[in-house]
């Protein structure tokens, strides 16, 4: 059982990350060959996904992520398909005979991992998702460090990691990209969709209103700052004069504002 409950809080903190997730520019052409890689085998993550309800672009994160997208090796733990895994969890998939196709071992290893019963594939429930498998030791311990199986490849992430399960290293660095940097990529050029999104979010995302924190507003705030001559204070909260940075960069005020209606 997970340590971590998905609480409303925390279901913010991913919403907020995710929206604020940039991709570092030395990292930008590798993160890029990631998306088309995973693309170009997506009826291979399709097969493996679509039967236990996951979607297909959680199978490519987890591919990439665990075993570097090779497709020779087992899900679980980067052994061969030639012979059933020899490393934990060791002898997998139990059914079949080696060697083994990659679909059905992928699947054995979701299975293994419940994410077949995984029910909540919005985008804060898919990270939660990711950073339990990844391991809570960062949120837990290192608060500090967002988790590199999440951000790593991302502004959000620099240095720190556990070298090994239980070996904290203030100086290492993750290698390998982070699965909602994968994600964010693949959502930036409109290749996937999270469940409920609409449901959860109110249109428009950037409105007025000066009691409502929001990510979106948080984000819009910080671009606002980088324009010469407006400085706003970032805390998510659209009031007067965030709309009017905003007047000033778009030309009108963010709906909701009352001097929008106001004749001229």
């Amino acid at each position: 059982m997970s340590r971590i409950t998905l609480t409303p809080e925390l279901q913010d903190d991913y919403q907020r990350r995710f929206a604020a997730c940039v991709i570092r520019e030395e990292r930008a052409l590798e993160v890029e060959a990631l998306a088309d890689a995973v693309l170009a085998e997506r009826a291979r993550y399709q097969a493996v996904g679509e039967p236990l309800n996951i979607p297909w672009f959680v199978a490519a994160a987890l591919h990439q992520a665990d075993v570097g997208g090779d497709f020779t090796v087992h899900l679980h733990n980067g052994d061969p398909l030639t012979e059933r895994t020899q490393h934990w969890p060791d002898g997998r998939p139990v059914e079949g005979e080696p060697p083994f196709c990659w679909e059905d071992s992928a699947a054995d290893a979701l299975r293994l991992r419940h994410f077949d019963v995984w029910t909540d594939w919005s985008l804060a429930g898919t990270l939660f998702l990711l950073e339990g498998h990844g391991g809570w030791g960062y949120r837990l311990h290192h608060p500090d460090v967002p988790s590199p199986y999440l951000w790593n490849h991302s502004t959000h992430y620099t240095q720190g990691k556990y070298v090994t399960d239980d070996t904290w290293s203030e100086t290492g660095v993750a290698q390998r990209c982070g699965t909602a940097v994968l994600l964010r990529r693949l959502a930036e050029r409109g290749l996937i969709d999270f469940a409920g999104t609409g449901e959860l979010l109110t249109w428009p995302l950037l409105r007025y209103a000066e009691a409502e924190p929001s990510p979106w507003v948080e984000a819009l705030q910080r671009f606002l700052n980088t324009l010469p001559g407006i400085y706003v204070k970032v805390d998510g909260r659209a009031g007067s004069r965030t709309s009017a940075a905003f007047y000033q960069f778009a030309g009108v005020y963010l709906p909701g504002d009352p001097r929008d209606s106001m004749p001229d």
